[in-house]
């Protein structure tokens, strides 16, 4: 039996990276203390609203960092672990990189965002290194957010550039973490990853059976 019905399609797709930013935003808890990973996660700041009460910690130490910095607003000493330049919330605060990293490690964070090369259906993340030969390693703190934040949300495309499925039942690359991961967004669709499988919340442009005749993966609606 089709599940297609089961869950919601906004007739729109594939999402641009600000939309699959404004979905994450959407579904942080008011008062959370979040991190948001280098890359495409950090867009998730922009679209926090100004009453949500989500405190972001950033690796390089700080916390209650605002949106990015614009124009009169950008100051050169005052960036997020990918060297973006950001804002500051009041009440910010700051502090050495190794007490940041003991925030992380310690269970202090309610959510991480992060990037992925992949993900695969237990859960595991894959997002340092695909192991290219020219490729540059370089794991930062992933591996410490990974385990140490009560919830980990991915934001990526669901394909590579090549048609790739990057939801995948092995990782082929490089492991950050084992079954860590608690939902993926993507451009065509947004997935839970539970004990039951990979279910499927809500679609965009697309239905959940042409996603797994794409996928080659056995989902089911988060609603079934």
């Amino acid at each position: 039996m089709s599940t297609d019905s089961l869950v919601t399609d906004t007739g729109r797709g594939p999402l641009g990276k600000h939309d699959m930013a404004a979905l994450v935003a959407r579904d942080i808890p008011h008062g959370a203390f979040v991190n948001l990973g280098i890359g495409q996660p950090t867009l998730v700041a922009d679209h926090l609203p100004a009453d949500s009460g989500v405190v972001l910690h950033t690796e390089n130490g700080m916390l209650n960092m605002g949106p990015a910095a614009k124009g009169d607003e950008i100051d050169p000493d005052l960036t997020n672990a990918g060297k973006v330049p950001v804002t500051e919330l009041p009440g910010a605060a700051y502090f050495h990189h190794a007490d940041s990293f003991a925030m992380m490690r310690g269970g202090h964070l309610d959510i991480c965002v992060l990037g992925a090369f992949q993900v695969s259906t237990a859960g595991d993340l894959a997002n340092w290194h695909t192991g290219a030969p020219d490729a540059i390693p370089a794991v930062g703190g992933a591996m410490d957010l990974a385990i140490g934040a009560k919830k980990v949300f991915v934001m990526m495309t669901l394909f590579t550039k090549t048609g790739a499925p990057k939801l995948v039942p092995e990782c082929t690359y490089p492991l950050t973490g084992l079954a860590c991961v608690d939902r993926v967004y993507t451009d065509l669709a947004v997935f839970d990853i539970t004990p039951q499988g990979v279910s499927v919340r809500e679609t965009f442009g697309t239905t959940v059976d042409e996603l797994a005749g794409r996928l080659d993966l056995p989902l089911r609606s988060a609603d079934g």
